[in-house]
């Protein structure tokens, strides 16, 4: 990789500091909309390094725009925001914060998706190409994104004037850390990430004593034949070829066992990777709802109501072949091809209110000996940690070195000429 070598020959001297700051980060995690600590030290990081920093943006969105002559401008995102999840880790410097919950009780908070590693990586590589910048010419803008979890932070950022704050990018990159083993990495053009879309159905029936059932109507009955009818929908309506998942991930009625209630809750969590299919699902959710409650002779319609929905993050073909080939030349057999995930982010709104190309891109986190033995005992899924699980926990190395190196490659693509 021309000129991204010399970008990179400042990492063995920094990589104790980025250690020390991963720990300290993962030590001290936020939520999202309260990444107050986080960025303050990522804009005092990028204003040490030379940056034009704007912050505050969206709340606690930060951005550093680092100007070197004429070339491209090139945007890398890091999100910030942890998880209300206790930790399990067992590290010694696992979290033990809390943060008040939506009636004021303490909640545990523990950085369980690896946004410390991304604002880790993104601040090493931040420095790296601001020390060297007779590399590489054109801007560097290195974001900070607030509340990505509830899938609001991009949006809070946007309608702050995130696109008049910051030079249009010609191409927009993220990265993330994903229990696959670490020092890897892998890309993937076209669908890369499923958009996601939550519903909120209430069911609302007739009150009445739990020996007369006759004189009810019973929402806990007509909730459960919905969750069983939406089962359905990916096994019976959607094609065997097409990703779809549909989940019920939460169901709350009543409040004794002698009473038949008045109403019923409950909340969906649909995953697609394409639009159509997007809107096949959410009118199948719909209408087994009303009908399932038109059915048992509901007093009223279900009450449905969609909230904290992620829009598919699609992978631009010539921005991710880009990377691709960058990645191939610096990692090797290292790099290879990511899966399609059912997770789903916020990141492509970005891009898209630019009206720019992205790419995304996975790194590993796991110790590459552990998944090799889970691989081949079978159970990955039981002894390898995910993202949002309490014991999710990157290995140091080299999970943050492959995740600097990672982004200087993809971003010395755009902004090295002898790479371009």
């Amino acid at each position: 990789m021309p000129g991204g070598t010399e970008i990179l020959a400042g990492l063995d001297r920094i990589r104790p500091g980025l250690e020390t700051l991963y720990k300290d980060l993962h030590a001290h995690p936020e939520l999202g909309h309260a990444e107050h600590r986080t960025s303050a030290e990522a804009a005092r990081r990028l204003t040490g390094c030379g940056y034009d920093v704007r912050a505050g943006i969206g709340g606690t969105g930060v951005a550093g725009v680092l100007e070197n002559g004429d070339g491209p401008v090139v945007l890398v995102r890091a999100d910030m925001d942890a998880l209300p999840i206790r930790e399990r880790t067992g590290l010694p410097y696992a979290s033990t914060v809390t943060a008040p919950g939506d009636g004021g009780e303490p909640r545990p908070v523990m950085h369980a998706c690896g946004h410390d590693v991304h604002v880790t990586c993104l601040l090493g590589a931040a420095r790296l190409m601001a020390e060297a910048r007779d590399a590489w010419n054109g801007t560097l803008v290195a974001l900070f994104q607030c509340a990505e979890e509830p899938g609001d932070g991009a949006d809070a950022m946007l309608s702050d004037g995130l696109a008049d704050r910051v030079p249009r990018p010609g191409v927009c990159l993220a990265q993330h850390v994903l229990p696959f083993p670490s020092g890897r990495v892998g890309t993937r053009p076209g669908p890369v990430l499923s958009s996601a879309d939550n519903y909120r159905i209430t069911v609302h029936g007739r009150g009445a004593h739990g020996s007369r059932p006759e004189s009810g109507i019973d929402p806990v009955v007509i909730a459960s034949m919905i969750v069983v009818r939406l089962q359905t929908i990916v096994s019976r309506e959607i094609g065997m070829l097409t990703p779809a998942v549909v989940t019920v991930g939460s169901l709350h009625t009543g409040t004794n066992p002698n009473n038949i209630p008045e109403s019923a809750r409950m909340e969906i969590n649909v995953r697609t990777y394409d639009e159509d299919t997007r809107a096949k699902v959410r009118a199948a959710v719909e209408r087994i709802a009303r009908a399932e409650c038109a059915a048992a002779g509901a007093p009223e319609p279900p009450d449905i109501e969609r909230f904290g929905s992620f829009p598919p993050t699609v992978n631009d073909e010539a921005a991710t072949r880009r990377v691709a080939d960058a990645f191939a030349r610096h990692f090797g057999d290292r790099a290879g091809t990511l899966d399609p995930q059912t997770a789903s982010e916020d990141f492509s709104r970005i891009p898209d209110a630019f009206g720019v190309p992205y790419t995304y891109w996975g790194i590993g986190g796991t110790d590459p000996g552990r998944y090799a033995r889970a691989a081949e005992q079978g159970t990955l899924d039981s002894d390898i940690p995910v993202n949002h699980n309490a014991r999710f926990a990157p290995v140091l190395q080299p999970t943050l070195d492959t995740g600097v190196r990672a982004i200087v490659a993809a971003a010395a693509s755009w902004l090295v000429t002898s790479a371009s």
